[in-house]
């Protein structure tokens, strides 16, 4: 069997009864599926799209195995003749989706599945599993971008992650969003993403002598010397720092810097920069941690911390003041007819969607307008086709989908750019198009 990232039994069951009662009643019609989350968190003036690289992998590669065909076989629930169905499926339709660093807003399409109508369905749970989490840690993570003002950030939140691959696929979304790197080291060689880390607090603690630990992680590490000095006494620990580096110097290491993981970071900051000063290391680095987020980074810049990057972990990689989205993926379409739900509070759109962005004579976003995929409305049209006939037409690289994350949040209105609430509600209008469709849809369906 696949393992859990891989499989495609990743999914809810009731994916497979659908995919059962779909075969069984012979429904293979066209289906049109769209993601789109339905309200913001009330922490978040903004979204941004990503994970779809790894969405886009798992429908173009998702097959069910001999051992997961045997399990569904002999489990009990389903009818003899699925599982040998089961066989032969895999993705053959069209993707449409929003590129990832895309900014974007409750009710507009981030992607569109369409393909026949059990090929579509069965995407959802994984989809939605792997969209929604790489879009909620870029969110949070655009924030600490947007907060810390050009200085640099790295990812330290493995260890708190909930679960390997959401540790893994955190470092690549604060990395797409403008992280700096992680301390992820697998995310290196996954992902290309720079890797960083510096030493432990234990290493200090083996060595009889602080001093001691300094030299030899230096030794150890002399391109790379940056010290932990908070394990006993900040500002002693810098002392030593800075009574060590001439020693360094004479064996041809430089002490690149210093780094601080608990405390009052603006005053011990200050202390430290003192002493690295008054000891001639004017060019070592200040590199903090210890339970931050974008708003401790954003009063330490504010208060003109002598700081020059920040670590952040847990709150990052759990999201902490907003960990969900209100995310959901719902047929649109169905053989060739407009589809809509009409629930009490979860009302969907019908049809084929698009999303028109216009931008205002500041550069700046000004509104969008979700309207039918057949409209040609003023602004740039946000999603793309990226996969047909099952096979992907078109992805940008990590890299290029950093830099046009970049450049979306640049063009933020200044009052979304804050960290704190109010914010003015972006305009996002529906097309008259689409609401005359609901209209007929809804008729139609009183009248069956």
């Amino acid at each position: 069997m696949n393992g859990p990232c891989a499989s495609a039994l990743t999914t809810d069951l009731y994916q497979l009864t659908m995919l059962q009662a779909y075969w069984h009643h012979r429904m293979d019609g066209v289906a049109v599926f769209e993601l789109f989350v339905r309200k913001l968190p009330s922490e978040r003036a903004f979204l941004v799209a990503a994970g779809l690289e790894q969405a886009l992998d798992f429908i173009e590669q998702a097959r069910f195995d001999a051992e997961e065909l045997a399990w569904i076989e002999h489990c009990g629930t389903f009818a003899p003749g699925f599982a040998e169905w089961l066989a032969s499926m895999h993705f053959r339709g069209d993707v449409w989706a929003m590129p990832e660093g895309t900014v974007f807003f409750p009710n507009e399409p981030i992607l569109r599945v369409v393909a026949p109508i059990a090929e579509a369905q069965w995407l959802e749970t994984r989809i939605l599993n792997l969209i929604h989490f790489q879009t909620v840690v870029a969110s949070k993570a655009a924030r600490a971008v947007l907060a810390a003002d050009g200085h640099g950030l790295i990812d330290f939140g493995l260890r708190r992650a909930h679960g390997a691959e959401a540790g893994v696929l955190a470092a690549r979304a604060s990395y797409l969003a403008g992280f700096d790197g992680t301390a992820t080291a697998c995310a290196g060689p996954r992902f290309g993403i720079p890797v960083f880390g510096t030493m432990a607090h234990s290493f200090v603690q083996a060595h009889d002598d602080e001093a001691a630990a300094f030299s030899d992680f230096a030794e150890s590490f002399p391109a790379n010397a940056v010290l932990l000095i908070d394990t006993y006494d900040t500002v002693a620990g810098a002392r030593r720092v800075a009574e060590l580096a001439p020693r360094l110097a004479a064996r041809g290491i430089h002490v690149k810097g210093v780094r601080l993981d608990s405390g009052d970071l603006n005053a011990l900051s200050r202390q430290v920069r003192a002493v690295l000063d008054d000891a001639g290391l004017s060019d070592a680095i200040i590199f903090a941690s210890g339970n931050l987020d974008e708003h401790r980074v954003g009063a330490l810049i504010a208060a003109d911390a002598p700081i020059t990057s920040y670590g952040i972990g847990t709150s990052l990689t759990t999201s902490s003041d907003a960990p969900y989205l209100d995310a959901v993926y719902k047929l649109q379409e169905y053989a060739g007819r407009a589809r809509r739900k009409r629930s009490s509070g979860k009302a969907t759109w019908p049809g084929r969607k698009q999303v028109f962005r216009r931008i205002g004579a500041d550069g700046r976003c000004a509104d969008d307008t979700v309207a039918l995929d057949s409209e040609r409305l003023p602004g740039e049209p946000l999603l793309v086709q990226v996969m047909r006939g099952g096979v992907r037409v078109t992805m940008p690289t990590l890299p290029e989908a950093r830099a046009h994350c970049k450049a979306q949040l640049a063009t933020l209105p200044a009052e979304l750019r804050r960290l704190d609430p109010p914010w003015p509600v972006y305009p996002v209008a529906i097309s008259a198009a689409i609401a005359a469709l609901a209209d007929e849809v809804d008729r139609a369906t009183s009248a069956r």
